[in-house]
């Protein structure tokens, strides 16, 4: 079953899809076509191979136009145009000229196929970008289908049929690379997540595991060399931290972290607003399946990575009005760009920094870019007519600083037709928080990015094992902290808001509802088991 050292091996991924999993390992195989036939043809035989390439490309585009009905009814429209993607690329005239011309020449079905796509696939990964790396993924897939229908061979799971196979129970699915496909075929009870070697967040796949609430880390190169069926592995969606034959030490604190996820969505309580985080706009369609009460921080600078290239204000009014027409009046918060500290990026031009998070960060970088924002500014006031729009500064360290940069906002859109626009800080730095009363006195709202203040309250840097004890929430000083910001905002009677990590924790919710909190926003696949927790808390405060 699994001959390798049962010993504890961290590895660090890239988080894709959130959310916890603790299981074992069932490992899947893509098909692997490395010893396709290759030979010459003449005469009538290149009649035949075009017609078996032909007959190749229609089933493809049948199960590709199956799956998107599939993703379409149990989804949405939104996840099922990734298989539109895919086969617009294999309907594309000059793409069959291209496989046509290579069987002309005298090559087989087969060798046309992976010969034409991988230099299809060669060019887009030369460019290398996110987007372009992504595309280069759909190529990867359609070869992949139709040398599977070519070669009549299929992906599967490698230990089907041995009894040790974890097919059927609760597991982990390790794989090379996530593809739309499997992240559809595994929506299944007994899956708990997903390890891959490749796939980004903004893959198609990335977003349809989003969408099925499927936690999943990429980005662990050979990963499926470094386990077998049975192994024992724990998975974190958020961190895009994977463990390898954890230790039992290291189970029980994953287990006293992670909270419980309910399948499908729950509806709201009357305790606590829940809203949603999202990072690209389809991302708001999947929350209001949720029951979102609203999208509470939508970080739009995702929207430009995933992309990997800056967005016009047309692209970026577009995205826009998708959130804001999902959410069909419920609130909307729009983050300004947010970059720089952890957040770098070759798209924009950063100086060389000893220490970026104490740097050109969020509204201070914004300021000395002020045509980003300004474009951002216009996108934003074009898409208000499709419903309100919340507009969040992030890294506010000043009143002074948010006027300038609500000046420049308004200078930007000064005599555009627009909807209903507000405004407000994200409290992440205590100088702000100092400045609560006077910021909340000109603010519409504000939120709380919980993660950030704690790492700047105590100076601690939350990723650094060597301090991690200090990064708590538990500390009475940021309690005090918290009540004092709901107290400012009481008195100015402004709504705020709560995201961040605690924002989800069931350990916190009872006392954040104590304090005065009335809405917090978490991941999408997170909405579920917050309204539970609360319902749960508040059970049990009625019993008592």
């Amino acid at each position: 079953m699994d001959g390798r050292q049962n010993t504890e091996t961290r590895f660090q991924g890239l988080a894709v899809s959130p959310g916890s999993a603790a299981g074992r390992v069932c490992l899947f195989r893509q098909a692997v076509h490395e010893d396709i036939p290759e030979y010459r043809v003449s005469g009538e035989a290149k009649e035949q191979e075009r017609e078996r390439l032909r007959d190749a490309m229609t089933k493809v585009a049948e199960r590709l136009e199956s799956l998107k009905q599939t993703v379409r009814d149990r989804l949405g429209p939104a996840e099922a145009e990734i298989f539109s993607v895919q086969r617009m690329i294999l309907e594309d005239p000059a793409l069959a000229d291209q496989f046509m011309a290579a069987i002309d020449e005298g090559r087989n079905a087969e060798i046309a196929v992976q010969r034409t796509l991988e230099t299809y696939e060669r060019r887009l990964l030369e460019l290398e970008s996110a987007y372009h790396s992504e595309r280069a993924g759909d190529i990867g897939e359609l070869k992949r289908r139709l040398l599977g229908e070519l070669c009549e061979t299929t992906s599967a799971f490698i230990c089907a049929s041995e009894p040790y196979c974890q097919r059927g129970r609760h597991r982990v699915v390790v794989t090379e690379e996530l593809t739309p496909a499997l992240a559809l075929e595994l929506d299944a009870e007994d899956v708990l997540g997903l390890v891959t070697d490749r796939g980004g967040v903004t893959s198609h796949a990335a977003i349809l595991a989003r969408a099925l609430g499927i936690p999943a880390v990429s980005g662990i190169p050979h990963v499926h060399d470094l386990v077998a069926c049975g192994t024992e592995v724990l998975v974190n969606g958020d961190t895009g931290e994977v463990v390898i034959w954890p230790s039992a030490a290291t189970v029980e604190r994953f287990q006293a972290k992670a909270p419980a996820v309910p399948r499908g969505p729950v509806p709201p309580v009357e305790a606590l607003a829940v809203m949603a985080n999202i990072s690209l706009a389809e991302e708001a369609d999947i929350a209001r399946r949720h029951l979102a009460e609203g999208v509470g921080l939508y970080r739009t600078e995702m929207e430009f990575f995933a992309a990997a290239r800056l967005l016009d204000e047309d692209e970026q009014a577009d995205r826009y009005r998708h959130v804001l027409r999902a959410m069909d009046g419920l609130p909307a918060t729009f983050r300004l760009l947010d970059l720089g500290g952890d957040k770098p990026s070759p798209l924009f031009d950063f100086p060389d920094e000893e220490n970026p998070s104490l740097g050109l960060r969020g509204l201070r970088y914004l300021l000395t870019r002020p045509h980003l924002l300004a474009t951002q500014a216009r996108a934003l006031a074009r898409a208000s007519q499709d419903g309100p729009v919340r507009v969040m500064y992030p890294m506010v360290t000043s009143l002074a600083q948010f006027r300038r940069a609500r000046a420049l906002f308004d200078e930007a859109t000064a005599g555009m037709a627009a909807g209903r626009i507000e405004h407000g800080p994200m409290f992440e730095v205590p100088s702000a928080v100092l400045e609560a009363p006077a910021l909340l006195a000109e603010a519409d709202f504000a939120s709380i990015g919980s993660n950030d203040l704690l790492q700047y309250l105590f100076v601690v840097d939350r990723n650094n094992e060597h301090v991690a004890d200090d990064y708590c929430p538990d500390q009475p000083v940021f309690w005090q902290v918290l009540r004092d910001l709901v107290r400012a905002a009481a008195e100015a009677g402004r709504p705020l808001a709560i995201c961040g990590e605690m924002a989800a924790d069931p350990q916190y919710l009872g006392r954040l509802i104590d304090i005065g909190i009335e809405t917090v926003s978490v991941s999408v696949r997170l909405i579920p088991g917050v309204r539970r927790a609360v319902g749960n808390s508040n059970q049990g405060r009625d019993t008592s």
